[in-house]
């Protein structure tokens, strides 16, 4: 609680981000987004084939001299950012073929650990206007652990009821920021050039952070990050060299309204629901003793015991014990593996835990009351 109140939270920070990061006291946030310069190495103007000009990078904050200095710079601020995450933190940094190869190797030297690497495919990329390369229709995301022994946070369960039940893939498919949620300047140019989409950064935190998290931009531009945070009842903290960014950032945080406490919730994971033991499940009247017990495609039977132990033919013993036995397997997870049956139809023990779960008594007596 002492580092949580020594920190800016919900505040956008105008200055350089190593300095402003220096600030913060070691270990005391949760996520850190950073959308770096992308280091394009531009020379002139990029024209399309009617000579219209293509509005790209081509900002001072991009500009490098050479390799040698943008890899002191990325060391640098990637340096800042390990001292202040958490040891349980995990980092996400999103970057092009320019830069992000260089970043991965800076990462593992200084000594994050790789978790993913997220391929966003962009639906409606920039055409490749000289014809004279592939189009480039995606960007990488790293998604790194603070080092390699870290429990950092993935909300799995969110992730997959997210898409349609099934596990989340590495490749997450996205237009480019358009339309209404692109910020425009007096001109009707877009204010920042790369500016990310709200979906990416909600998927984002979605899968690695929780309610009251404190997430770091240390590059925050327009505010995306900060936005998608304060929706998310997560806390931000932003730093943005760019006066007109911040301002803008500031003023999309201002219209920004959280989302209701229900709205927030989503799955739990399987890490964090409650320890049940199986036999718990016996003693309750859940399942009965005698139960048939049956894989999902019903080639082995198993039977439930009083004592909480499963038998199939010889082997006796745990759920998953007996799992791992009758598959030849080292390893087996009981709870998916088994099914009973219900209405001629089969239902993974994994349902008889889940919170708020079956109720049902099965077949068997009923529990004394």
């Amino acid at each position: 609680m002492k580092i949580v109140s020594e920190l800016p939270l919900d505040q956008v920070l105008l200055g350089d981000c190593v300095p402003m990061m220096g600030m913060l006291p070691p270990a005391s946030v949760h996520c850190v987004f950073a959308d770096p310069p992308y280091n394009l190495q531009l020379r002139g103007e990029l024209r399309r084939p009617d000579d219209s000009l293509v509005d790209g990078v081509d900002e001072d904050w991009d500009r490098f001299i050479d390799f040698e200095a943008y890899d002191a710079f990325t060391r640098a601020w990637l340096g800042e950012c390990r001292r202040v995450l958490r040891k349980d933190g995990t980092l996400w940094v999103i970057g092009a073929y320019h830069n992000i190869f260089r970043i991965g190797a800076i990462l593992q030297d200084l000594g994050f650990w790789i978790l993913n690497d997220v391929i966003w495919r962009k639906a409606n990329p920039m055409p490749n206007f000289r014809g004279r390369r592939f189009t480039n229709a995606h960007e990488t995301l790293i998604w790194a652990a603070r080092q390699r022994d870290s429990r950092h946070r993935f909300n799995y369960q969110a992730m997959k009821a997210l898409n349609d039940d099934i596990q989340m893939r590495s490749d997450w498919f996205f237009p480019l920021c358009t339309g209404p949620e692109r910020l425009r300047n007096q001109h009707g140019l877009k204010l920042h050039p790369t500016q990310k989409p709200e979906a990416l950064l909600h998927r984002v935190l979605l899968a690695s952070t929780s309610p009251g998290d404190v997430v770091l931009d240390p590059f925050l531009g327009t505010g995306t990050t900060a936005v998608v945070a304060k929706r998310l009842h997560r806390h931000f903290i932003g730093v943005e060299r760019h006066p007109a960014y911040a301002e803008a950032a500031i003023g999309r945080i201002r219209q920004t309204q959280p989302v209701s406490e229900d709205g927030v919730a989503t799955a739990p994971s399987k890490r964090e629901m409650p320890r049940v033991p199986f036999g718990s499940l016996v003693e309750r009247g859940l399942l009965a003793p005698g139960t048939g017990l049956y894989d999902r495609m019903r080639r082995v039977t198993a039977v439930v015991g009083a004592d909480g132990t499963v038998v199939a033919g010889v082997t006796r013993g745990s759920i998953h014990k007996v799992g791992a036995a009758v598959q030849n397997a080292p390893s087996c997870n009981g709870w998916t593996f088994w099914h009973f049956e219900r209405d001629g139809r089969l239902v993974p023990l994994d349902t008889l835990r889940a919170p708020g779960g079956d109720s049902t008594v099965l077949p068997g007596r009923a529990p004394a009351g």
